[in-house]
């Protein structure tokens, strides 16, 4: 991928993750940075449920969000942010697992607009299990104070 000179991501994208108060409430962890490909999981954990017992449509869509955020800012310059315009999910299985990946990967990259598509997987015994599929636009912003890193 043709990208600017995004300088260290890898650096930027941790600090940032680390300021990061609602991925910190639901134990999430930044586990892999790559230019273009940043990989998010975390522990099932009963309090982040729904009625029926599975992982909350909500925790499994902010978990998305962030990495297909995130994998947008290691392909921005370091002096820009990146904030979700918007974005669609697909729930195609129940949340179920001991625990869960959350893969964002870079589908068009752009100087104002980059789209990226987002993977959920829950993980137990056996193989990686698709639950949730999401396709989000992020904007670059410059030049704001109140968003930064």
């Amino acid at each position: 991928m043709d990208a600017i000179d995004a300088g260290d991501f890898r650096e930027r994208v941790r600090r940032s993750f680390d300021r990061q108060a609602a991925m910190r409430t639901i134990g999430a962890e930044l586990m892999r940075v790559e230019q273009a490909m940043v990989e998010i999981e975390m522990p099932f954990d009963a309090k982040l449920t729904q009625q029926h017992g599975f992982l909350h449509a909500g925790i499994i869509s902010a978990a998305l969000d962030s990495a297909c955020g995130y994998a947008a800012y290691t392909v921005i310059a370091p002096e820009a942010s990146i904030l979700t315009i918007e974005f669609k999910i697909n729930l195609l299985s129940p949340g179920r697992g001991e625990r869960f990946l959350f893969r964002g990967e870079i589908t068009k990259p752009g100087s104002t607009i980059i789209v990226a598509d987002g993977r959920a997987y829950a993980l137990s015994d056996g193989p990686a299990k698709l639950i949730a599929s999401m396709t989000g636009s992020m904007m670059v912003i410059r030049g704001r104070e109140d968003v930064t890193g």
